[in-house]
């Protein structure tokens, strides 16, 4: 069932999402060579508790930290860790806070260090992906617009689309109706009206969509081996269009 925001609801989302967008600009200015993945799991949840808010994602289905970091072939949901980050990787941060009872969701794609050029080309690329699909969140036009126009794009690229996984409406419940995903057809898919919050969130690899679970048993990762990216941001459907809540 799709849950209609008031006004209210969704202002309150707004601060959750300023509140998220501050922290992660800080936790990305962390990411360097040198620098352990859990460094910045304990950093960000220092963080979100000095802003007087949650973190969205520690305990949620037993996930036990508060930030994904995906490194490489890592796509999303991946455990903090030991890891130390080196020259040329490129680190994926999903982090989520929770708010006066309602959840805001964000992530980035960050270069560590000196990256290759293909890897700047597809950190870049899910970006402009991302851009699209927020222009296509208006009232009137369906998660298949949405879609169709994330998918078209990243395949412009040369670039894979993950279809197994998807963006999602969120306001009290992290995950909620509808589903978001980043490939369909044009007109298909349910309807986004007033009032909807969604998170868009394109997932693409340097080859093929498929995926395979992380040894860590919460990850997934592309099952070529190859590099991937993922943004998203947390979008209010409103009467004047689209509004990013998890910008600064």
């Amino acid at each position: 069932m799709i849950i209609i925001k008031t006004e209210d609801e969704i202002k309150i989302m707004a601060e959750a999402g300023k509140i998220l967008a501050n922290v992660l600009k800080e936790i990305e200015r962390l990411v360097k060579p040198g620098i352990a993945t859990i460094e910045l799991d304990r950093a960000a949840e220092a963080l979100i508790l000095l802003r007087k808010a949650k973190p969205g994602f520690k305990g949620y289905d037993g996930f036990p930290y508060s930030l994904c970091v995906s490194v490489n072939e890592n796509v999303v949901h991946g455990l903090p860790s030991e890891y130390i980050l080196k020259e040329g990787d490129a680190v994926s941060l999903d982090l989520g806070v929770l708010y006066r009872g309602y959840y805001s969701d964000m992530a980035a794609t960050v270069p560590v260090g000196k990256v290759s050029f293909e890897a700047k080309r597809l950190i870049q690329a899910a970006k402009k992906a991302l851009k699209r699909g927020i222009k296509k969140a208006k009232a009137g036009n369906t998660v298949g617009d949405i879609g169709n126009t994330i998918q078209r794009y990243i395949e412009s690229q040369g670039y894979g689309v993950i279809r197994d996984l998807c963006g999602h409406g969120i306001g009290k419940d992290l995950h909620e109706d509808p589903k978001i995903p980043n490939f369909g057809k044009r007109g298909e898919g349910d309807k986004l009206v007033e009032g909807m919050v969604i998170c868009i969130e394109p997932m693409l690899s340097q080859g093929n969509w498929q995926l395979k679970k992380s040894e860590d048993g919460y990850g997934y990762s592309t099952k070529d081996g190859l590099l991937s990216a993922h943004f998203e941001h947390t979008i209010a459907i409103t009467k004047k269009g689209p509004v990013v809540l998890t910008e600064l």
